[in-house]
């Protein structure tokens, strides 16, 4: 009797605290356990960490909360107006190469216009780490065109090792043939300077027709771009139709062929098309069919799961897993499907700096969960 006490007593420690340890997973490689840092996130959307260590959370209806590792949650005000409708809202947060000394974080949104016209916008801001406050917000990418419609936003961004930002825009679902047209950014990759302006390298760079900011086109949906650690190669996911996700690897001016080329149908189960190549646009790395759902991307370089090292991180949305690769150069050699007993959508993971792997789950109760490794 005095032993169930102990533990029912440890159990609400740890509840109180915040931070709920669950079971043993043993995978193909590791052996981890699953702990709870934060619950009752709603659709949260997107991780970042701070040097002091607490968490970054974004909630797609336009909250963005500070997360104490011991599971303490505070809102940080100041966010603008968001499209929150549909897969609209607020997407990624991302601290700028300099934020030790600028405070500046960059962060991703649906931002609405006068009528029911929307598209995903860049803005920076200084958090102001004793009041919670983002201050002095400037936006500084607006895609264009602004377009009724609550789809397909893209919305992820990465950091180069340069500065630049690369930043993964949708086709907007109902405009999907837009893809193929250099002179909007619909279902692009941009890539731009820290003030918005277009990269110097870029691609389509003097000509006319093409939006400046233009890296790569012919996408769908990216909802996950990430660098690889040995070669800086970046590689992005697309999320496809029924069927047909794929992960590429990132190339100035290539197209990524949809939708006059792909290996999934529509969700009515018509086709797209009826081809899977054509020349001048790229294949996948690999592609998945039926679905996954992609959502959030992540090279694990840390030490805690060295039988991890190099391999990349793909959370399901669909699939409802935590999608594991293993990665030898520019191939993908091996698979594993991770947490799929947990039954939850996963939509981001991200390496943590103290080498845990982390994610998040999509519902009106996300979780934020941390893997830790165990011996076998």
């Amino acid at each position: 009797m005095r032993h169930f006490f102990v533990f029912v007593f440890l159990m609400l420690f740890f509840h109180a605290a915040g931070v709920i340890a669950q079971d043993r997973v043993v995978s193909q490689q590791a052996v981890f356990r699953l702990v709870t840092i934060a619950e009752s996130l709603h659709h949260p959307w997107n991780i970042a960490f701070l040097p002091d260590g607490d968490v970054l959370v974004t909630e797609r209806r336009g909250k963005l909360w500070r997360i104490k590792l011991s599971g303490e949650k505070t809102k940080i005000n100041g966010i603008p107006p968001v499209h929150a409708k549909g897969q609209g809202g607020l997407f990624d947060v991302v601290l700028a190469p300099d934020f030790k000394q600028t405070g500046r974080i960059y962060f991703s949104y649906a931002a609405p216009a006068d009528s029911d016209n929307n598209n995903t916008e860049l803005a920076y801001a200084q958090l102001n780490m004793e009041t919670n406050y983002l201050e002095n917000i400037n936006v500084v990418f607006r895609a264009q065109p602004k377009l009724e419609g609550n789809s397909h936003y893209g919305g992820r961004i990465l950091f180069a090792p340069d500065g630049t930002i690369f930043l993964t825009l949708g086709e907007r679902y109902d405009y999907k043939s837009e893809a193929q047209n250099i002179g909007n950014h619909l279902g692009t990759i941009v890539h731009i300077n820290q003030d918005g302006s277009p990269a110097s390298n870029n691609p389509f760079a003097g000509r006319k027709e093409a939006m400046q900011e233009i890296f790569a086109y012919g996408i769908r949906n990216a909802q996950g771009i990430a660098q690889q650690p040995e070669t800086n190669r970046i590689w992005f996911h697309e999320h496809g139709p029924r069927g047909g996700d794929e992960v590429n690897i990132l190339k100035a001016g290539a197209n990524y062929g949809w939708p006059k080329i792909t290996y999934g149908v529509d969700y009515t189960g018509l086709r797209v098309s009826d081809k899977t190549a054509l020349p001048g646009m790229e294949q996948p790395v690999i592609y998945w069919t039926p679905s996954i759902a992609p959502s959030g991307m992540a090279f694990y370089n840390g030490a805690r799961f060295p039988e991890w090292k190099g391999d990349l991180f793909v959370g399901a949305l669909a699939g409802e897993h935590l999608r594991r690769l293993e990665v030898e150069g520019d191939k993908i050699t091996g698979q594993e499907v991770l947490l799929k007993d947990l039954g939850e959508r996963i939509r981001d993971v991200r390496e943590g700096p103290d080498g845990y792997l982390y994610f998040v789950t999509d519902s009106t109760r996300g979780r934020l969960i941390r893997l830790e490794p165990l011996e076998r």
